[in-house]
């Protein structure tokens, strides 16, 4: 097959799934619905891995395939830029979007959505192909708002939750705010190089590093300006602070598009999106530290949040947010392959979690408050020990493939020396311990310690950090009913992805980060040489994992599983104290940071008085008091008046036509 012609079929493949099973579900049943998707996504997977061995045999591409429009000088295509960014990502997003189809198989068994989720996954599937593909800001922008509207669709599923409606709508607006920056960072781009075209931008980023913004009232440089704004647009799609709001509550979508987003796919795209503009972020340092720090507060201050859910859905997406803080502190010290590497590593263990999740909430008959799990080591084995697996990989554990992302993005943050780099080093080696605490207390408290299900739901005493996804869909466990393995459409998923969660870091740090695999697609300055300093430390994948026994972060993590055993097996009864003890820090951690209230306060609230304000004011009073009411009273005041002087006396009329003739008169003579 013609190479160009199989670049179209990774993207197009799962498109025709969606369609197939959108429009066409209801004939052809559930059956031939997830068997259509799940062999179109399959396809998209295959040929992803010869394209993968095509690039690695030395065939890049970039190229347009097809040209949307002209408009004077400027020209919007479709292009694809083939490279080993590219198909590594191509090969992740393909791979976990195939296990998710296969385990929505037994997780949406008895759903009456069926056909229209696998069309909304394979669409989800196409967005984000179609953005990793492109060779240019249009067809970026393309995949960036698709993956954001079929999230939208996702997040609110089951658009008969209220629940669902305020979290879809909340990720919409809140993607809206970082997507506004997005856009003005690509029409400054149009403006000032006057291409959309990836290559060209870079070939001439550096005739622009001294040239000011053309911000009026703002005096910053253009590549600052330009790094920046494209930059808030990933801090809504990869949820950094402060819009990081919407994440969280995106778990009122099923469990399987939860993994999707989280683990592959959306919350990625910002983070890839940031190592694409490489050539361009490397020309500002400012860009660089503001990117750092944003990311050391979202590793750190998120990963806190984790610590106190009794959801189990909630642990895992504080923990997505603190990795893609993460991942942003790594870009921000100009390790974008460290970066991108972690993006690899965490999607298998991220999207194992989740699905592993799923699989206990299946279990427990859709109750997802930890509090009423425990024991469920011996009732599922299988789960038990994947998420055992993609636990020890996500808190960094020697020689699992978390382990050697993880450390290399430490190790990196502590060679920079760009303003803002003692901060971001404190937050990533601090998020070492809580990372592994608030996932070993959640692996405790499902699987280990007493059987708490099959019980009456005991007041939890104020704790309501899963309740608003929990009151109207979560039914649990009957008394005298135990858990069991759900089929084998869930577990084998759980297989495959904790294989490469254990491996994949051992058998790719050595080409992926200090070999040469993304010396063509991504630029880094001869000023910032972490990586190579790092390179030439490393001596290989088993030597730095045994180095790491003797490093702070390894005890980190250990002091934080032993923490999480001590508190929530051996003495289950000391957090309660601590809770009342710390009750205010509890309440602050509770309320989110009390960033959801403000915005309801602030933006919401806001937004509900400006209208009251406009609607009573300008309408009201404005419009129809002012103007409309106002005129057709000033007409009837007039009209009373005129009404007054036409009285229908012949003599009046005459009287009037005398004093009309004399001020005439009287005029003309003024005049002459």
């Amino acid at each position: 097959m013609d190479m160009q012609n199989l670049y179209l079929l990774v993207p197009l493949a799962p498109l025709v799934g969606a369609i197939a099973a959108g429009f066409f579900g209801k004939v052809m049943g559930r059956t031939w619905s997830h068997r259509i998707t799940i062999t179109l996504v399959a396809v998209s997977f295959f040929a992803s891995l010869a394209i993968f061995q095509d690039v690695m045999a030395g065939h890049p591409f970039n190229g347009t395939i097809y040209k949307w429009m002209s408009s004077g000088d400027t020209s919007l295509e479709i292009g694809f830029l083939i490279d080993r960014l590219t198909v590594m990502m191509m090969l992740v997003v393909t791979f976990v979007s195939l296990m998710v189809h296969i385990y929505t198989i037994g997780y949406m068994e008895e759903d009456p959505g069926y056909q229209r989720f696998f069309s909304y996954i394979s669409l989800f599937t196409f967005s984000m192909l179609m953005l990793v593909m492109a060779n240019n800001f249009m067809q970026l922008f393309f995949g960036w708002e698709a993956v954001g509207l079929v999230s939208y669709l996702l997040i609110g599923f089951w658009y008969t939750r209220p629940t669902a409606i305020y979290a879809n709508l909340k990720a919409f607006l809140v993607n809206r705010v970082g997507d506004f920056g997005f856009l003005l960072g690509i029409g400054l781009v149009l403006m000032v190089f006057g291409t959309l075209d990836y290559s060209s931008v870079f070939a001439n980023a550096h005739n622009y590093v001294n040239d000011m913004a053309p911000i009026p009232g703002i005096s910053v440089g253009l590549l600052t300006a330009i790094c920046i704004l494209l930059f808030i647009g990933a801090m809504g799609k990869s949820a950094q602070f402060p819009l990081h709001v919407w994440l969280p509550d995106s778990m009122e979508g099923p469990t399987p598009i939860s993994a999707l987003i989280h683990a592959a796919t959306m919350v990625t795209a910002g983070i890839f999106m940031v190592a694409r503009m490489s050539p361009l972020f490397e020309l500002s340092e400012t860009a660089l530290s503001f990117v750092m720090v944003i990311g050391a507060i979202t590793a750190l201050f998120m990963g806190f949040l984790g610590v106190i859910q009794n959801d189990i859905k909630r642990v895992v997406a504080y923990s997505t947010l603190s990795q893609l803080g993460y991942m942003t502190v790594a870009l921000g010290a100009s390790a974008y392959s460290v970066a991108v590497f972690h993006l690899m590593t965490h999607a298998f263990f991220k999207a194992l979690l989740f699905l592993a999740a799923g699989s206990v909430i299946i279990a427990m008959h859709h109750d997802q408050d930890m509090r009423n799990m425990g024991g469920l080591r011996k009732y599922l084995p299988i789960t038990w020990i994947t998420s055992l697996i993609g636990s020890l990989a996500l808190i960094g554990t020697p020689f699992f493939s978390g382990f050697y992302s993880k450390d290399s993005i430490i190790e990196a943050v502590g060679m920079s020396h760009l303003p803002g780099s003692g901060f971001a080093y404190f937050s990533v080696v601090a998020g070492v311990f809580v990372t592994a605490f608030y996932s070993f207390r959640m692996y405790f408290m499902v699987f280990h310690g007493e059987e708490r299900f099959g019980k009456s739901h005991h007041d939890h005493q104020g704790d309501h950090a899963d309740e608003e996804t929990s009151q109207d869909h979560h039914h649990g466990l009957k008394p005298g009913q135990k858990p069991h393995e759900p089929s084998g459409v869930v577990t084998w998923p759980l297989i495959l992805l904790a294989i490469p969660s254990v491996l994949i870091g051992f058998f790719t740090i050595d080409s992926m980060l200090f070999g040469d695999y993304f010396l063509d697609s991504i630029y880094i300055s001869h000023e910032h040489h972490a990586l190579v300093e790092m390179r030439e430390e490393f001596h290989g994948a088993f030597a730095m994992a045994l180095h790491s026994l003797f490093t702070l972060p390894f005890w980190l993590a250990l002091a934080g599983v032993g923490s999480a055993w001590f508190l929530y097996i051996k003495r289950p009864d000391i957090p309660a104290v601590i809770k009342q003890k710390f009750s205010i820090i509890y309440t602050l951690l509770d309320q989110k940071y009390y960033f959801d209230r403000f915005n309801d306060w602030f933006f919401a609230g806001g937004a509900r008085g400006a209208s009251r304000f406009l609607w009573k004011f300008g309408d009201v009073k404005l419009i129809d008091g002012f103007f409309v009411n106002g005129s057709a009273k000033m007409v009837g005041m007039f009209s009373g008046v005129m009404r007054r002087l036409q009285t229908g006396y012949v003599y009046h009329y005459a009287f009037w036509m005398i004093i009309g003739v004399s001020a005439l008169l009287t005029v003309r003579t003024w005049f002459e």
